[in-house]
């Protein structure tokens, strides 16, 4: 049933603004027919109608802008979109017609009793969006600011983030309140700039350019196209015809757009095209080739030539582009942000300067409550307080027992305590740290030397860790805490391996879980000043230019000293190149390298950290120095600077001049290191930081990186000393870009539907959950919001909706889904993908993103080991999704299969040569199969053993039809390998079986051959190149040790890398130490394959 009646515009705006329609109200001005002749029959009756399972048909009243009202029935699973395109032509044929515009003007509106909400998310279907009453009412998309306010940006925004963050308790603190100010600031001078772009800039914005560093053909590829010559197959996207085109390293993609329009001219005689009305999109994802680059720059053309794949583009059309961009920024404008606070300024007398005290720091400890202690066990509680700068004591700690008290409080009667440093030499992120322990008896019987029949008791004390908290003693404004104050307790972890009793890298953030943990009451002195502030930079800089004026004053009265040859200070310096080799520096050697600090500034300021390890701390005059030298100090390379955002370096002068190094990052570059950088944002002592500007900057103006950016940060979300760091950055962030809250917000509700029949998933048999999953991918209900998202794997990806044929439940512990995706390009591949509930992927995204950071080096180097590395995302704790690598199988079911499924089959050599023999014919193919087989091997056997990657059974290493052989599932790293009974199941350094070396060596066993030979070289090559950037590799793990994971959790994890990169070796002892290990590797080889007969044994593998 349609029709239209023509209604006063007041009596619609009336509609909207009360808020407070009922079908009851539905009277129609102007009307000659009486209301019920409007209304389906059960209008009476349609307040409920989503109460139930939503009807297969639904009665609409929607209300059109000229005025008119139009009923419609539309079927339940329609989208907004669908329904709003047939409103606009129905509006058109009617009454009043001339007076609406196109389709993509307008957004609906849903009507409630309290609110008017606008469907921005037009993919959305009736039965998903539920219009009270039925109601819709079409208006104008740049009307949407007046119908949204902060308050519903705040309220979708905080839903995005998650449950664990709560805007509302994190306001009115004076440092957040600032921060948001400060960042939202930021945020908006980088949206007027946004909203000043071309379409051009835009799409640069949206879909950033992936460009290699030079614009000159690699040698590896050339190798393969010597007349530097190759095609691209270019496909028209109006009538899907394709021409094949042969281009010149040199081209550019508007030679290449020119080429393709004579080509496709001659053939449909058509002349009037031009190359600037068009633009080279890569088929099957979002990514573009324009602007003045040669075409051998863009890497996806780099990736396709080292696959031996002839690239595919796409030409689009450009008004399409320009339309489809300008109709994005409209959505993205869909509210508004509150007005600006007035900043009145608050005039203060002048703080007296830290460095203006010269008595000791105290403190006063009243009282501790909330203990959770054993009080059987325990006969004393006590507390440990000390002060740190980074790991470093500064002093010696205090430690007092508590008095006895009640049950889980203690009184310590206003116990003042004295620690041996002056106010003065405090440096500015000096870290309070205490510790609440009980102390145990241990007791064990022991024979006395007397009488052997006698036994005596023999007391031990324990000292167990109950609790930590820390705290800065200078707030973000650089000023002193003083008066009382109630520190919230963590934990003390279990698993935390350390000999110390403190926690000095932990958070300083307070327990957001109050009434749960113990409780520290201290009072912080004021030394008598009403205020107390660190000294600003340029006093800082001005007391230092004094000091070295007044040297030099000295100096030249007094006999001139023969100049220190250099080379002993290289010599000096060359002994701590080696990050772990830092903390073991003397202090003979440490006074020797800070006497000659400005030669170092001269002639080595790549050893920058190595300088910093050299001053003391804890004496103002070298902070002061440090800053000074800072100032003038050359710019480092980037494998340096990230050492400096370590947590060993907490100084804000050495972190700011770290960022000012890394400015100069390529956008690719910054996106190899984010997740190193993410984690690094922990270290910073206060909300906002040089690193925090440097991150969010580029992601609000790098879309990809910006998508990272928030994955990264949302996946640490329940990690509770977290939830108010990285809440208020997820905060600024989107409402810094939103536009990019949609399509977050959609994958979110992909991983909300994906989480839900994943718990399903795990109950029953293969085939009743197979079909379970199928069913529910095609519920109506559900089927909408797999619609038109981006791949949270690699946005770059677009999807079209989900395959539920294609679906299904794997075998593995934990059940995860096997997911396949519509590409939404058309004639692409599917999107493939493996959702995992239940496991913790941190530690799988830490070693693939190391595995990307080596192929890097190694190809700086002239090498392409042919690395298959897949993409893996944690998305939540112990959530997220990992990449499906197709036309790929695995070692174990390649043997069952060429080895009749026996337990031998691990012991038949010739089943995986036979295997991609049987995929590559001829033997040019297979010779090229070969190839990059045993480029692949000897990548994968240099870094797994670098990284010592664990648990490698034939059901974990895979190889791809084409030959390229690659690693998976990295649950153990850093040599954390299994053991059973007490004995270590691997016992190689890395794995190289006989199969391996057969295919190899073109199905022979002869481990003299050239070709095998020649592998050897590779591994020995490439284990020295990942040597010669060993500090980078050790740097980037030292970076994540704050993540949590088991398996990197203390400075002792990183020593299985400082024993395999062997950083103090020569190079070529370096070489004789990795050609003892491959020797190990392949003299024990058996035992590999015999491991893995018992691993096919015991398994069923084939899926």
């Amino acid at each position: 049933m349609n029709r239209t009646a023509s209604v006063s515009h007041n009596y619609a705006a009336c509609l909207l603004d009360n808020r407070q329609a009922s079908y009851a109200d539905l009277t129609y001005p102007g009307c000659d027919m009486p209301p019920t002749e409007y209304a389906p029959s059960d209008m009476r009756f349609s307040i409920n109608l989503w109460k139930n399972d939503p009807p297969d048909y639904v009665d609409l009243i929607c209300m059109i802008p000229n005025g008119t009202l139009l009923m419609m029935k539309a079927p339940s699973s329609t989208t907004i979109r669908e329904i709003k395109v047939e409103v606009v032509k129905m509006a058109k044929q009617n009454c009043l017609g001339y007076m609406i515009k196109d389709a993509c003007d307008y957004q609906f509106y849903g009507i409630s009793v309290f609110n008017i909400e606008p469907y921005t998310d037009e993919t959305k279907r009736l039965c998903e969006v539920q219009p009270h009453f039925g109601l819709l009412s079409l208006g104008d998309r740049t009307d949407a600011t007046s119908f949204s306010s902060d308050y519903e940006l705040t309220k979708m925004v905080s839903g995005m983030i998650g449950n664990s963050f709560d805007h509302h308790r994190t306001q009115g603190t004076p440092e957040i309140d600032d921060f948001r100010r400060s960042m939202t600031d930021l945020c908006e001078s980088i949206e007027v700039e946004r909203s000043q772009f071309t379409w051009q800039q835009r799409l640069l914005y949206e879909h950033p350019l992936r460009l290699a560093g030079s614009v000159d053909m690699p040698e590896l590829i050339r190798q393969r196209h010597p007349t530097s010559a190759f095609l691209i197959v270019v496909k028209n996207e109006n009538d899907q015809s394709t021409f094949t085109l042969s281009v010149m390293e040199k081209d550019t993609p508007f030679s290449l757009i020119e080429s393709t329009l004579q080509k496709m001219n001659r053939s449909q005689m058509k002349m009037n095209d031009r190359a600037g009305d068009y633009i080279l999109k890569v088929s099957g994802r979002d990514e573009y080739l324009f602007g003045d680059h040669p075409l051998i720059q863009f890497l996806y053309i780099q990736e396709a030539l080292s696959d031996s794949a002839v690239p595919n583009v796409v030409l689009q059309s450009v008004i399409r582009m320009e339309s489809y961009i300008n109709h994005h920024n409209e959505q993205s404008m869909g509210l508004k942000r509150a007005p600006k606070k007035d900043r009145s300024v608050v005039l203060h007398k002048a703080p007296t300067s830290l460095w203006d005290l010269g008595n000791y720091f105290q403190l006063t400890l009243h009282s501790i409550s909330n203990v959770n202690y054993d009080k059987t066990r325990a006969f004393r509680v006590g507390v440990d307080v000390g002060l740190y700068h980074g790991e470093h004591k500064l002093c010696s700690q205090r430690s007092i027992d508590a008095p006895n008290g009640s049950s889980d409080t203690f009184l310590f009667n206003d116990q003042i305590m004295d620690f041996d440093i002056q106010m003065r030499n405090l440096p500015r992120m000096t870290r309070l740290c205490i510790v609440i322990f009980e102390v145990t008896k241990l007791s064990r019987s022991k024979k006395s030397s007397n009488n052997k029949d006698n036994a005596q008791k023999d007391v031990s004390y324990n000292k167990n860790p109950l609790a930590w908290v820390n705290t800065t003693l200078l707030d973000y404004k650089a000023h002193l805490r003083t008066g009382r104050q109630v520190l919230y307790t963590w934990t003390y972890a279990d698993d935390i391996q350390s000999d110390e009793v403190f926690h000095p890298l932990g958070t300083i953030e307070p327990n957001p879980r109050k009434e749960e943990c113990a409780l520290v009451h201290v009072t912080f002195h004021s030394s008598g000043a009403e205020s107390v502030r660190y000294p600003c930079e340029n006093t800082v800089l001005q007391y230092a230019a004094d000091r070295a004026l007044a040297s030099l004053r000295e100096k030249q009265q007094q006999p001139a000293e023969p100049e220190k040859p250099l080379k002993d200070l290289k010599e000096l310096v060359a002994n701590y190149t080696g990050l772990d080799k830092i903390y073991e520096m003397v202090d003979q050697d440490r006074n020797a390298i800070w006497e000659r600090r400005n030669d170092v500034l001269r002639e080595l300021p790549e050893q920058l950290p190595i300088l910093l390890h050299c001053v003391y701390w804890k004496e103002r005059d070298d902070v002061a120095d440090i800053w000074y030298l800072l100032k003038r100090w050359p710019l480092i390379s980037v494998e340096r600077s990230l050492e400096l955002l370590d947590y060993a370096y907490p100084d804000p002068a050495v972190r700011r001049f770290a960022i000012k190094c890394l400015q100069i990052l390529k956008d690719d570059d910054l996106l190899l290191y984010l997740l190193q950088l993410v984690q690094a944002i922990k270290h910073e002592s206060y909300l906002e930081s040089d690193l925090v500007v440097l991150l969010l900057e580029r992601a609000l103006r790098n879309q990809r990186i910006g998508h990272y950016f928030f994955w990264h940060l949302r996946s640490e979300m329940q990690t509770p000393s977290m939830q108010t760091r990285f809440g208020l950055l997820l905060e600024v962030y989107l409402k810094g870009c939103k536009h990019h809250v949609a399509p977050l917000r959609k994958q979110l509700q992909v991983l909300d539907k994906l989480k839900q029949v994943s718990v399903l998933a795990k109950k029953g048999s293969k085939e009743k959950v197979k079909t379970m999953l199928q069913d529910f991918l095609r519920d109506q209900r559900n089927t909408g919001v797999f619609q038109n998202i981006q791949n949270p794997l690699n946005p770059s990806f677009r999807c079209s909706g989900v395959s539920p044929d294609q679906c299904k439940v794997m075998d593995s512990k934990m059940r995860p889904l096997w997911v396949v995706f519509e590409n939404a390009d058309l004639n692409s591949n599917d999107v493939y993908i493996i959702f995992k509930n239940g496991d913790d992927l941190r530690q799988d995204m830490l070693t693939l993103q190391m595995l990307r950071v080596m192929d890097k080096l190694w190809k700086r180097d002239g090498m392409d080991f042919r690395m298959n590395i897949y993409n893996c995302i944690s998305m939540e704790q112990r959530l997220g999704m990992i990449e499906v690598v197709r036309h790929a199988e695995t070692i174990a079911n390649i043997q069952k299969e060429k080895g009749m499924f026996s337990a031998t089959s691990p012991f038949k050599k010739g089943s995986l040569y036979s295997w991609l023999k049987e995929h590559n014919k001829p033997a040019d193919k297979l010779n090229k199969a070969i190839n990059e087989f045993t480029l692949s091997c000897a990548g994968y056997c240099v870094a797994t053993y670098v990284l010592g990657v664990a648990d490698r059974h034939s059901d974990n290493i895979m190889v791809k039809r084409n030959g390229q052989l690659f690693h998976i599932d990295f649950g153990h790293i850093l040599g954390h390998f299994k053991e059973k009974f007490g004995v270590r199941r691997e016992r190689v350094p890395f794995v190289l079986t006989h199969d391996f070396v057969y295919v190899i060596n073109k199905g022979c066993n002869d481990r003299e051959a050239k070709e095998f030979c020649h592998f050897q070289e590779l591994c020995e090559h490439a284990f020295l190149t990942l040597r010669k950037h060993g500090c980078l590799i050790l740097s980037l793990f030292s970076m994540m040790i704050s993540t949590g994971l088991p398996e990197l959790s203390s400075e002792k994890d990183l020593n299985y890398l400082r024993d395999t990169l062997v950083l103090d070796y020569t190079e070529e002892k370096a070489r004789e130490h990795f050609r003892a290990k491959f020797s190990e590797a392949l003299a024990n080889s058996w035992k590999t394959s015999l491991n893995w007969a018992s691993h096919n044994f015991s398994k069923n593998n084939k899926q």
